[in-house]
C-alpha cells in the first residue's frame, strides 16, 4: 500500500526497518504487501517506510484499520 510522503518525516529503505525489528528485509517488504506496514514506492520503485510509523510499530501502536486508504 502506498500512501503520500508527509515532507517532514524521514525514509527507510527495507535494509533500515529491518534492522530495527530484527528481521531480514524481504520480512518487511511482505509486510508492506500485507498492509501491516504502509510503503512509499520510489521513481525507481523502491520501497520507502516512514520512519515515524516504523517506530509506532516498534513501541506496539495499534495502526488504525483505513487510516491510510
Amino acid at each position: 500500500m502506498t500512501t503520500p510522503v508527509d515532507n517532514h518525516d524521514a525514509l527507510l529503505t527495507p535494509s533500515e526497518v529491518a534492522t530495527l525489528f530484527r528481521v531480514d528485509p524481504k520480512t518487511v517488504t511482505r509486510w508492506a504487501k500485507a498492509g501491516k506496514l504502509s510503503s512509499i514506492r520510489t521513481l525507481g520503485g523502491h520501497r520507502r517506510y516512514r520512519e515515524s510509523e516504523v517506530r509506532e510499530l516498534l513501541a506496539g501502536v495499534p495502526r488504525q484499520n483505513g487510516a491510510d486508504d
